[in-house]
């Protein structure tokens, strides 16, 4: 009897290799990567794109088509400004230098980025956001009193939505507030801190009224971004400041 005859090769057309050679469009894009980043939006992609942080090709007609490595690129991307809090303009620079070869000192060594684990802190913190609170529900979840959320709404430290319910930003004041009651302050006590959250949204603000003026997808999408790198940028400044100040408690 005759050998049979061995297998011919497969060509290379498994899913890998498909993978790699696939070129998405936008809508595909979004797909792949909106169940890592719910929030991600066509137009957070246009404005990523913007910030040259990627560059698909584009068809004769102008239609966007990324690659695999498109698709992996953004997934980074998003991963550092999600899990690491890093700002767009330091993303932008470390993505500069690992396509220059060199090693980005943003960058962590360890841990290399990717989903974050839920815990269930963080579960309940997403359902939160997900489901708002009525009062009833946010006194609960706090442990604090009618009056203390009564003054908390006089001095717009919290605030009630169109159908009177509160976000889970309001739910962590009110808890942040009545640790702040352990060491005698007040709500009353904290007026000077709304009034400085105010004093930075108008900053916000002004620096994006040239853009707020514009009215379509991508300008919107612009300024959202714009506005959140700004707001941290405010916050670590703040921290800083406050951290050298405290730090000076224990040399004195």
């Amino acid at each position: 009897m005759s050998a049979s005859p061995a297998p011919k090769p497969k060509p290379a057309t498994t899913s890998t290799a498909r993978a790699a050679t696939h070129v998405f469009t936008i809508s595909e894009v979004l797909r792949e990567l909106q169940n890592e980043f719910p929030d991600l939006t066509a137009s957070k992609l246009r404005f990523l794109e913007e910030r040259d942080l990627v560059e698909p090709a584009r068809t004769a007609s102008g239609y966007r088509k990324y690659c695999a490595a498109d698709v992996e690129r953004l997934r980074f991307i998003l991963a550092l400004q999600r899990d690491r809090y890093m700002p767009l303009d330091v993303i932008k620079q470390t993505m500069d230098a690992i396509d220059s070869g060199e090693t980005a000192e943003a960058l962590p060594q360890a841990a290399p980025v990717g989903p974050r684990e839920v815990t269930e802190e963080m579960a309940a913190q997403i359902t939160g956001r997900i489901r708002p609170m009525s009062r009833k529900e946010l006194r609960a979840h706090s442990g604090a009193t009618r009056g203390m959320l009564d003054t908390l709404e006089k001095f717009r430290i919290i605030q009630a939505d169109s159908d009177g319910n509160y976000s889970h930003h309001d739910l962590k004041a009110v808890k942040a507030v009545r640790v702040l009651a352990r060491y005698g302050l007040e709500p009353k006590h904290l007026v000077n801190i709304r009034r400085s959250a105010d004093n930075e949204l108008d900053l916000i603000s002004r620096a994006m009224a040239p853009h707020a003026a514009r009215k379509d997808t991508a300008a919107r999408a612009r300024v959202a971004e714009s506005s959140k790198e700004m707001l941290q940028c405010l916050k670590d400044l703040r921290a800083s400041i406050m951290d050298t100040s405290v730090e000076q408690l224990d040399k004195n």
